[in-house]
């Protein structure tokens, strides 16, 4: 595919984040349109459709997958379809943005590895998208420049104001803290091998039943520890705080305007940003853009994405059903993980 050609893309699930998308690469980003938008509520669908210049709706995700005017996916259906869906689009050999979770579990995760080692190409990138973040991106820089020395501690907060109905104390771990393991993994660049989740008092302004707060410590490879406080119901704000402490000195991102004060709704000397979109706009906007990039270029190299892959969203579900069990015992769980090598191809 030429540069001056648009790559015509499918978007799977036109929630929030799937509309999100759709305005991104219609309104945002050079280079691609949406021709077809597919979601499990044909009223939804039909919406966004309408909102969308030259796009269609197709009504089986299978058949939009395949549709001859799609040359690429991006999948923001909900977590349990995305196994079948990554499968379709390796069987297509068409390449896919896939927001996180690639799949809900380990197995069918590193079943997804293969399948994708087997094509001998890299077709699936998974919507990790803070690693685009210009503060993520630039930590990443400092702690590579060696400017810090090793790093050897990290320290990561994750807060939101509320989360939708439904949500319970396992999401907490595999649909918020799984952004803060593969933080851990970009920064760090190695496995986390071991984790831990304590449930301090819980807050009672959250839903009945949810074990929120959660901290989290990680072990890796090398023995570094990272904890991470994951607290989902504060009714403030958005808040993603990540410091580095290094042999030679640390670096923290995400304060917004500095450490002041926190008071409803939001004020602390400045605006807290109030949601994840306002707080990674950028990076959603930059990954989409390099993301297309990639798959237009791919068929020279065979390597249709730029950013984290299928390894990547394999290593989270690993991580994060460690966690789930160390949520339900409390004691620190090792993670279950094929190494990287032994599977050919990857």
């Amino acid at each position: 595919m030429s540069d001056n050609q648009d790559l015509r893309i499918a978007v799977l699930g036109v929630g929030i984040m799937g509309a999100d998308h759709v305005d991104r690469i219609t309104n945002k980003i050079g280079g691609a349109r949406v021709t077809v938008v597919n979601d499990y509520s044909l009223a939804r669908a039909e919406e966004i459709a309408a909102l969308t210049p030259g796009a269609r709706v197709v009504v089986d995700p299978f058949d939009a997958i395949a549709a001859e005017d799609v040359d690429a996916v991006v999948l923001a259906t909900p977590g349990p379809t995305h196994e079948k869906q990554v499968l379709a689009c390796l069987e297509a050999g068409k390449p896919v943005l896939c927001e996180k979770p690639l799949t809900t579990d380990a197995d069918s995760s590193l079943a997804i590895v293969k399948a994708e080692a087997a094509l001998g190409k890299k077709l699936i990138q998974v919507g990790f998208m803070r690693r685009f973040d210009h503060e993520y991106t630039q930590l990443k820089d400092l702690i590579d420049s060696g400017d810090l020395g090793r790093p050897l501690v990290v320290h990561c907060a994750h807060r939101n104001p509320a989360v939708p109905n439904g949500f319970d104390s396992a999401m907490i771990v595999k649909d918020s803290l799984v952004h803060e393991v593969d933080v851990t993994r970009f920064l760090l660049d190695e496995e986390i091998t071991s984790v831990q989740i304590i449930r301090p008092s819980a807050n009672s302004l959250a839903p009945e039943g949810i074990q929120d707060p959660q901290i989290a410590i990680f072990e890796t490879e090398s023995g570094r520890h990272v904890d991470a406080e994951v607290f989902v119901t504060t009714g403030v704000a958005y808040e993603v705080r990540t410091e580095v402490v290094g042999e030679l000195g640390s670096a923290m991102i995400g304060l917004d305007v500095g450490l002041i004060r926190k008071t409803k709704p939001g004020n602390w000397g400045g605006q807290i940003t109030p949601g994840f979109r306002e707080r990674f706009g950028q990076a959603y906007d930059t990954e989409f853009a390099r993301w297309i990039k990639a798959v237009k270029t791919g068929a020279g190299t065979g390597n249709y994405i730029d950013g984290p892959g299928a390894w990547d969203g394999y290593a989270a579900a690993a991580v994060c059903a460690a966690g789930v069990k160390s949520l339900e015992t409390g004691q620190r769980v090792v993670v279950d993980m094929v190494a990287r090598d032994s599977v050919a191809g990857v």
